[in-house]
């Protein structure tokens, strides 16, 4: 459960947006994108390599 406490006299919006980022954080909305399709375990698998390609040749640029 995520708690934000607000403090006597904070802004209400400020308060939402605090929540709003630490739901972000937890990934809920990211996982249940990924619950709505069934993915084979090979095209999985095919994405994170294609991935771990794509943060290899950023680091690469960076040197």
């Amino acid at each position: 459960m995520i708690v934000v406490p607000v403090q006597q006299g904070e802004n209400i919006e400020r308060a939402l947006k605090k929540f709003k980022r630490k739901f972000e954080k937890t990934g809920v909305t990211k996982q249940l994108r990924a619950r709505q399709q069934y993915d084979k375990p090979s095209v999985l698998k095919r994405l994170a390599k294609e991935h771990a390609i794509y943060v290899q040749q950023l680091h690469r640029n960076d040197d």
